[in-house]
């Protein structure tokens, strides 16, 4: 039986590379668990200059987390399971991020909610040809996590916002301009890098690889994005007053972006886009990254009891009807207590990290 993820050193380099093809890459939990393994060996192991994250296949990176076994066991009552699950990957993700050796990730074709927390925190940040990004889980009652709201927060602009509460897919060109890569490299040249970086071991070689980044529709879209998202002081005090107005202002614009924003909303599950709103509108709480992992897993912590993911799962990805039956039927129905209880504190069931611990 062929491993989730390929996991061996090769020269100057620590290799990963995830190997669920048909499963468009989706992380386990195992994969997860292999992962913190591999990056807890190689921390104190001076054969490994740098680390190089791929995937096999040519589909996708990594097309998100596979939550269908989190789905069947919160359906059962079983909640700790994909709590656990979130726990071991936003630790992972943090790992990647503060990891003190350069990582390389080079991801191809579809990078998607998990993929994003496994290939956009590392240092050297590669995109392709056919690369397509999006964090996509407010389609699925669920928020976006695994620091997705760290780099949404950060992008020029508002178009963060609209990529968080659309779940809108954007390439290479608008990855490098809304900061979730940094360098554009045809994918023909991809082998030849490997080869050199795991003979050299000289993270270097890949900035000198780079090739000037393909356009960026939708960061040429920004005036009007900005003009569409950005409240001019009003709705400032909830994300549930923001998700209406915006929708509300996106509906009157005439321009085939702003009616898929429309619809995208009009789609999504309100208590998740509310929630993102709120999670995003002060560009992310203070102490980056781990700040907004902690401030992620107090909400997924609740998602399948108290939110829509359950829901959502069901209808887009099990019985894949496309109708999902949320909680609330628009933003309107909210109350910001409800964002509010989302994101309170855990207590003892708060998410830490190694360093935390001890």
């Amino acid at each position: 039986m062929e491993p989730e993820v390929i996991i061996r050193k090769e020269g100057a380099a620590g290799r990963i590379t995830l190997n669920r093809p048909k499963a468009l890459n989706a992380l386990t939990h195992d994969i997860c668990l292999e992962t913190l393994k591999a990056l807890d060996a190689w921390a104190g192991d001076p054969e490994v200059r740098l680390l190089i994250i791929d995937a096999v296949g040519e589909k996708a990176f990594c097309a998100g987390g596979d939550i269908a076994q989190v789905y069947h066991a919160g359906r059962a009552g079983n909640f700790a399971l994909g709590r656990d699950f979130w726990r071991d990957e936003y630790q992972m993700n943090a790992l990647l991020a503060g990891y003190g050796k350069p990582v390389i990730s080079l991801m191809q074709g579809f990078v998607m909610g998990g993929g994003v927390g496994y290939g956009c925190h590392v240092s050297h940040r590669v995109v392709g040809d056919s690369t397509q990004m999006a964090m996509p889980e407010c389609g699925i009652g669920l928020i976006p996590d695994v620091g997705g709201t760290h780099l949404l927060a950060r992008a020029p602009g508002w178009l963060g916002m609209h990529l968080g509460l659309t779940g809108a897919r954007f390439g290479a060109g608008d990855a490098i301009a809304t900061g979730f890569a940094d360098h554009f490299i045809p994918e023909a040249g991809w082998p030849a890098l490997i080869e050199d970086l795991v003979r050299t071991g000289d993270a270097g070689l890949v900035a000198a690889a780079a090739r000037p980044a393909p356009a960026a529709p939708l960061a040429a879209l920004r005036p009007e994005i900005d003009t569409a998202y950005n409240d001019s002081g009003a709705a400032r005090d909830n994300g549930v007053a923001y998700v209406t107005l915006v929708a509300r202002q996106l509906a009157a614009l005439e321009s085939d972006w702003a009616q898929g924003a429309a619809k995208a909303i009009a789609r999504n599950s309100p208590l998740s886009m509310a929630s993102t709103a709120a999670m995003l509108r002060g560009r992310g709480p203070e102490g980056g990254l781990r700040a907004a992992l902690q401030q992620e897993f107090r909400w997924t912590w609740r998602s399948m009891d108290r939110g829509d993911f359950l829901e959502g799962v069901r209808a887009q990805i099990i019985d894949k009807d496309r109708n999902p039956r949320w909680r609330h039927a628009t933003p309107e129905a909210l109350t910001p207590i409800e964002v509010e209880a989302m994101l309170a504190p855990l207590g003892a069931d708060e998410l830490k990290f190694e360093e935390d611990a001890a």
